[in-house]
Parts: C-alpha cells; sequence; structure tokens
C-alpha cells in the first residue's frame, strides 16, 4: 500500500511539475498599448476587410459551436434559440433574459439555471463568431502594441458586459486586415497569451466574412459549423 502511495504521490508530482514547465514556456504577460486615433483606424479597417456593414444587415444566423451547441439566431428580434444536449432555450440577450423549452419538466430553480448556461454559452461561442466585428462596443479600449516576437497586434480590451469582462485580445492581421489569429488574456484561461489561428473564412448572409476554424495546436480547433441564415 505505502508503495502504490508513493508511485501516485510521484505521479501526482510530475504532473505538476509539468503543468509548471507549460506555464512557464507559454504564459506571457498581457502587453501594453499605445492607444489613439491610429488603433481606431486599424480595428476600422480590419471590420471594413471583414465586411461589417454586411453583418449588420445580417438578420438570421444558424451555426454550430465546437460541434455540441446549436444556435438560431434572430439578430433583427434580438432573439437565439440555444440547443444543447437534451436542453434548449429561448433567450434574448439584451435583456439576459429567457424560456426553457419544455420548462414545466423542470424546477423553478433548474430553469433559471438553464438560462444562465444558455445565456454563458452564447456569450462565449457567439464571440467565437463575429469577434472582430465587437471592436467598438461599448466598454471597449483599442490599442496597438508589439508582442515580444516583433509583431504588431491590435489589442481589444472589454471593461464592461458579457460573462468575463477584462478580457484582452490581441488580434494579428494579414497583408489585408484580415484576422489571421488572435492572442488572448481571459480569466478563464490561466496561461496568458495562448494564440488561435483565425481562418478558414467564408461569406455569410449579405456576405460578411466569417472564420470557421480557430486552431490552437494541430488536431485542436475550435470549428464553427453549420454556418448559413435560419431561410436556408
Amino acid at each position: 500500500m505505502k508503495k502504490a502511495l508513493r508511485i501516485i504521490g510521484f505521479i501526482f508530482l510530475g504532473f505538476i511539475l509539468a503543468l509548471g514547465i507549460i506555464y512557464l514556456l507559454l504564459n506571457e504577460p498581457l502587453p501594453k498599448g499605445e492607444s489613439g486615433a491610429e488603433a481606431d483606424a486599424l480595428a476600422l479597417r480590419m471590420m471594413e476587410a471583414l465586411d461589417k456593414p454586411a453583418w449588420d444587415s445580417t438578420q438570421t444566423i444558424n451555426w454550430t459551436f465546437a460541434g455540441s451547441h446549436h444556435y438560431e439566431w434572430d439578430k433583427a428580434e434580438h432573439v437565439v434559440r440555444v440547443r444543447w444536449d437534451e436542453h434548449a432555450v429561448i433567450l434574448n440577450p439584451k435583456d439576459n433574459s429567457g424560456v426553457v423549452e419544455k420548462g414545466e419538466n423542470y424546477s423553478a430553480s433548474e430553469v433559471q439555471e438553464l438560462i444562465q448556461t444558455a445565456l454563458n454559452y452564447f456569450n462565449n461561442d457567439s464571440f467565437w463568431l463575429y469577434a472582430p466585428f465587437k471592436a467598438f462596443d461599448s466598454g471597449t479600449e483599442r490599442s496597438i502594441v508589439t508582442l515580444k516576437d516583433g509583431q504588431k497586434g491590435l489589442k481589444i480590451t472589454y471593461t464592461q458586459g458579457g460573462t468575463t469582462p477584462g478580457d484582452s485580445y490581441v488580434w494579428l492581421l494579414d497583408a489585408n486586415n484580415r484576422p489571421k489569429a488572435v492572442k488572448m488574456w481571459v480569466s478563464i484561461i490561466p496561461i496568458g497569451g495562448l494564440k488561435f489561428s483565425w481562418g478558414n473564412y467564408t461569406r455569410v448572409g449579405e456576405g460578411a466574412w466569417i472564420a470557421q476554424d480557430h486552431q490552437l495546436f494541430e488536431g485542436v480547433n475550435i470549428a464553427i459549423e453549420d454556418l448559413r441564415p435560419l431561410t436556408q
């Protein structure tokens, strides 16, 4: 028994050590940036490259996030149906309210928990859908930063709103000002500066460009699938 406990202890310590090494290798401090007209202009060029007016004109959109959360979003009416597992919730994200489908099968506390879960899912998953278009949302701060590898980036900090205010994202743009990757400093990820690709673009709705793939490492991809207007 003592030998088995020692083996388990060594494995646990090895695991903790491995996590510490990964943290030291990958963690980056949040870079400081220069705010002002230049940063605002770069953010506008980014949104122009993706055709934000077309996104604003798109009234409905359907998508699946990471193969598990399904959305039917009526942007014009500010209503979204969120489905996961055996649950379905009709949300009004503007006032954080919702209705649980087949709510009679749940207690009052379960209904509120499902509505909050759906809201959390929507806040997170819709960000992966159209984050570049949120650069001028209320409570955002824009700045230009220089990363440790010398690359310039557009930093967007969200000081309010959403599920995790205070998060920062640094967009890396290609020669046409279209996002090719994003680095994240967010409260739900303990390692700062993790980099996700922003690629495999397709046009949706009225013609806005949306990235369908967000790859962290080879084989680790947060995919946006089944992307189309609800009318199709």
